[in-house]
């Protein structure tokens, strides 16, 4: 009896032993979980390639605490633990084109110029203790990088400008010069409609849509494959839907916003739709369509 009373005590404190080793294991796993899963920024520079985690980029000296007045992914006033984004970018000298890339493949090439300029790009940072609201009831907030602007009205920086859950930063050439099947027909002035509309689409569609397979995002449909809006919209609703997609048609993922007269005049408008209207002539299909 007594030896059967030490053997229970003896697996008893084996069992227990053994629940403690694999407690441990599930805290060390935990924890090395947490860790992997914190957000990392990657830049992708010809000077500059680093994966910048998120604890360390709030460490940063330069880190502040900044209110942007009309945040344009909440509408409404924000504020943010952010960083200058020259504290991050070494240096944009020789640099057209910056690309911000998010998780959900928008996609923003934003000019150099810009980005150096008087509406002061910061990249705001979310921190895991602090979450920013969701976007959508049940959705994801901005974070955990989201780019904003301080005075975005001094450069007239339009929504498509304030890429947000950004996962990679680089350098990178126009499009234009990487997707040629986007260009109007060379005959054209540079000064044309068709020209000036082509860089609406660039600086408003293009995050989003591709012409002719020719882009770097593929959120929306292609705009000219199979088949361009303005040959299945009339005109006057296709105003409408630039204006108000929901007044057109609604539903519940719908995520194109509406562009105001404030961020695309009617006359931007027209360029963009001549643009469109010219290139149902210009259909041509991806490389990678044609093998």
């Amino acid at each position: 009896m007594k030896n059967l009373i030490a053997s229970d005590i003896r697996n008893s404190h084996s069992v227990r032993g053994l629940f403690a080793c694999v407690i441990v294991l599930m805290l060390i796993t935990t924890g090395n979980l947490a860790t992997a899963a914190e957000p990392v920024l990657e830049l992708a520079f010809a000077k500059q390639r680093q994966k910048l985690a998120r604890s360390d980029l709030l460490r940063h000296p330069d880190v502040r605490t900044i209110s942007i007045p009309a945040d344009v992914s909440y509408k409404r006033k924000m504020e943010y633990r952010a960083l200058p984004l020259k504290s991050i970018l070494r240096t944009l000298h020789g640099i057209s084109t910056v690309q911000f890339k998010s998780d959900d493949g928008f996609v923003a090439n934003i000019p150099a110029e810009l980005l150096s300029g008087a509406s002061e790009p910061w990249l705001a940072i979310e921190a895991a203790n602090a979450p920013w609201p969701e976007l959508k009831p049940g959705g994801r907030s901005a974070g955990a990088f989201y780019l904003v602007w301080i005075s975005p009205e001094k450069s007239n920086i339009t929504p498509e400008f304030w890429p947000y859950q950004i996962a990679v930063i680089s350098e990178i050439s126009a499009l234009t010069e990487r997707y040629p099947q986007i260009l109007p027909d060379a005959s054209l002035k540079k000064d044309s409609a068709e020209y000036r509309g082509m860089q609406a689409y660039i600086t408003h569609c293009s995050s989003c849509h591709q012409i002719n397979g020719g882009g770097d995002a593929k959120l929306g449909p292609d705009l000219n494959l199979p088949f361009n809006p303005t040959e299945y919209f009339q005109a006057d609703f296709l105003r409408k839907y630039m204006r108000d997609p929901a007044a057109v048609r609604n539903w519940p993922q719908l995520t194109m916003p509406g562009f105001s007269p404030s961020v695309m005049n009617d006359a931007q408008l027209d360029d963009l739709l001549a643009y469109l209207h010219h290139m149902t002539q210009r259909k041509q299909l991806p490389a990678d369509a044609k093998n």
